[in-house]
């Protein structure tokens, strides 16, 4: 009852800013050219209006995205509601997304994924290189909550759904280059020709993107974290009638990016700390014993390994759709990808040699979608279809303990299958003019095949043998094994529309996320036994309206998600036997409760603002937790959950002051606030606390008549402040920082034809 009365006081509080609104509506409105455009999303897969989507969803365009100057899904962290996109801290490769709470902070694919990222129709299995490339996109949209029913297993948290931009069938391009401090240069484009008049189209897009790094080598005065990628993706689209069309798309990405950078966020005596007077050493960020702080300058070190993070990408995807068949709009998506990681870390961070990690990865994964949408009246319609993925990687990581003893060597080998079919419906039924009710449910069958293991060796005490060959092998062994599991999810839903711009909905949704094995293991009984499937159930109200002829939006959710056996990483270090250890444990249950409230205006022709608002209560209520160092059991009740900040807002203007002629300068400031969270702890220690951080980015665009050029100066981080992204806690062991970055400013220019 009392989570009832909670979403209902959120929703008489979107009721009343409607009310009020409307009110002030009733006043004579001048009336000026142009308010909020409409946004086509295909957020319950097929085309609709934002507004009409009863989900918390929140859309951005490909312009949007390219005014953040940022080339990955990472440049999107403290824009959307409720919504982190950060990486794990030694492994940028690896994307970290949390949505309302639930995410996985795990870097190796045996932990799946509670956020699916979902390009062109196609899920991404894999987290490596999830943090996507952004070039020539159409839009992409955040779906909040779970979305199992459309969108199958592993989406309790929600969906990211990437939308490149496809072809058109006609001829045009466009490209833009960015330069940049720190030596960046950024050069995208794309280019579609026709090859047979309204039949057959080719499209290719790419992007090229370097960089240094910003943080700074105090072994040698190098650079850390550099970037380099390249990447081309290609169409072939084919339109023999207006009822059937197929698209062939293939992407190659090369990323030749600077190895991870660690950041030694150790206290005094830990295992990685660096004693004071050691030639050239830095101060940790950690070093006072609590919070961690950013310095004014960063500074990492890397001593013993190759500055080198190497990712090769293959992917590929054909869609077809007929319409108007007798079994209604079908349409079919086959996805393939393929992917190849390497790197290496130095893991102290420091300029002694004491750890670091060689890691390569292999992996693809094969999906089928074949769907179709039946009208089966005027007011009933239903979405009907089924879902194949089969998925596979082979991993090594290569971790030495120099400092345990010369020559150590840790050699984790993971060898894991995953296979997922599944069948789903969806079916929406008009009631009233202004009611609209919907229901879906989906079966999933999932199976996990996993044979991990380790091997303990001593070899070259300089270090120079990273795979262990030829070494003196002291001690070996291999666990695993396979399970499967069923699965039935759900959603109930109803719409109602109180005017014609005013949408008020509710729904319940039940999500779901596989079980599995651990597969980086440090003892037998760390992969011996699988980990349990979690469940949530996700209540949530929401109001959406454009007002004022559509020159005011307010889009309000309000949610309470019980979230049943969650998964949750524990990674610990036995002083005793020199081990590394990892765990998925299953938490009894957590409960979050938040909203997110989302505003757009135009109060005068050129001038739009926005704003945003969230709040996120996400707390373990039944966790019986061990501490794997002190061996103590403790009682989590009340325990914060990891990256789940209680509040984020934003706040921006967009300007465009006409200069005559048909020409205009757009100004566009913002402001983004993030406050406080705990990162990969679970105890929620001081060290794992990231501090608020406040954004300021903005743009200076010159456009002349027509748009078909454009130049403009930008800044990221416009304030340069000084932020920790990520902080790994391992008491006892040592702590882990990564840095977020700092001030970024430059110019660009583009041209469209």
């Amino acid at each position: 009852m009392k989570t009832w009365l909670w979403i209902g006081s959120c929703l008489a509080l979107g009721q009343l800013a409607f009310v009020t609104q409307a009110q002030a509506q009733e006043a004579p409105v001048e009336e000026s050219a142009g308010g909020i455009g409409e946004i086509v999303v295909t957020a319950q897969k097929k085309s609709e209006n934002l507004q009409d989507v009863p989900i918390s969803i929140t859309a951005i365009g490909g312009e949007a995205l390219g005014a953040t100057q940022g080339t990955s899904l990472q440049a999107l962290q403290s824009m959307i509601p409720n919504v982190q996109i950060d990486n794990f801290a030694n492994t940028p490769q690896s994307a970290v997304f949390t949505v309302r709470g639930i995410g996985v902070i795990e870097p190796d694919p045996y932990a799946g994924n509670t956020v699916s990222i979902v390009v062109d129709g196609v899920p991404q299995f894999f987290s490596m290189g999830a943090l996507l490339d952004l070039y020539d996109i159409d839009r992409i949209e955040v779906l909040r909550g779970p979305q199992g029913t459309l969108f199958g297993a592993n989406t309790t948290g929600g969906v990211i759904n990437v939308v490149t931009a496809q072809p058109k069938g006609e001829f045009g391009g466009h490209v833009k280059a960015v330069y940049g401090n720190y030596n960046r240069f950024d050069v995208t484009g794309s280019i579609e020709a026709p090859l047979v008049q309204d039949v057959l189209s080719l499209k290719v897009a790419g992007i090229h993107t370097q960089r240094k790094g910003w943080v700074t080598n105090v072994v040698d005065g190098t650079d850390l974290g550099r970037k380099n990628l390249d990447a081309a993706r290609a169409y072939l689209r084919f339109t023999p009638s207006s009822d059937f069309d197929a698209t062939l798309q293939g992407e190659y990405v090369n990323a030749r990016n600077g190895s991870p950078i660690v950041i030694s966020g150790a206290y005094a005596g830990e295992a990685i700390y660096q004693a004071p007077g050691v030639l050239n050493m830095y101060v940790s960020p950690c070093a006072g014993g609590g919070q961690c702080s950013a310095p004014d300058k960063y500074f990492g070190a890397n001593n013993s390994v190759p500055d080198e993070s190497n990712m090769d990408t293959w992917s590929g995807t054909l869609t077809m759709n007929l319409r108007n068949s007798g079994l209604g709009d079908i349409t079919s998506i086959t996805g393939y990808k393929k992917f190849r990681l390497r790197e290496f870390t130095d893991q102290d961070g420091t300029p002694d040699f004491k750890n670091d990690t060689y890691r390569r990865t292999e992996g693809w994964q094969f999906s089928q979608e074949l769907r179709t949408n039946l009208e089966l009246s005027d007011s009933f319609n239903v979405l009907v279809g089924g879902f194949y993925l089969k998925n596979h990687y082979d991993h090594i990581q290569a971790y030495r303990l120099q400092f345990a003893a010369p020559g150590l060597l840790q050699t984790n080998l993971q060898d894991q299958d995953n296979y997922s079919i599944s069948g789903f419906a969806q079916a929406y039924w008009q009631a009233t003019d202004r009611l609209k009710l919907q229901a879906g449910i989906r079966y999933t069958h999932e199976r996990t095949i996993s044979a991990p293991s380790l091997i303990t060796s001593i070899g070259n005490p300089a270090g120079s043998n990273y795979t262990g060959e030829g070494n003196t092998v002291i001690g070996s062994f291999t666990t695993g094994g396979r399970k499967a599991w069923n699965n039935v999810g759900w959603k109930l839903g109803a719409d109602y529309e109180i005017t014609n711009d005013t949408l008020l909905y509710a729904s319940w949704a039940r999500g779901f996320k596989s079980g599995g094995f651990t597969a980086r293991v440090g003892v037998p009984a760390d992969g011996a036994t699988p980990f349990d499937p979690e469940k949530v159930d996700t209540f949530e109200g929401g109001i959406k309206a454009d007002l004022l002829d559509r020159h005011l939006r307010i889009n309000l959710a309000a949610f309470y998600t019980n979230y049943r056996d969650l998964q949750v990483a524990q990674i610990y270090f036995d002083r005793a036997t020199n081990t590394q250890g990892n765990r998925i444990l299953n938490a009894g249950r957590a409960e979050i409760k938040g909203f997110e409230l989302e505003t757009t205006a135009v109060p005068v022709e050129g001038m739009t603002l926005r704003a945003s608002l969230a709040y996120l209560d996400a707390r373990y209520k039944e966790f019986l937790y061990t501490d794997a160092v002190s061996g103590q059991a403790l009682d989590l009740k009340g325990f914060r959950l990891q990256n789940a900040p209680k509040w984020n807002a934003t706040v921006g203007v967009n300007f465009a002051i006409p200069l005559g002629n048909g020409a205009s300068l757009v100004s566009d400031l913002s402001y983004a606030y993030t406050s406080s969270k705990f990162y990969t702890a679970i105890l929620d220690t001081p060290r794992s606390k990231i501090q608020p951080t406040h954004l300021v980015d903005g743009t200076l665009t010159y456009k002349p008549e027509g748009g078909a050029w454009s130049i403009g100066v930008w800044a990221t981080n416009l304030l340069d402040a000084r932020y920790l992204s990520t902080v790994y806690d391992s008491p006892g062991y040592g702590g882990i920082a990564g840095y977020a970055p700092p001030r970024q400013f430059g110019a660009s220019a583009s041209f469209s034809f």
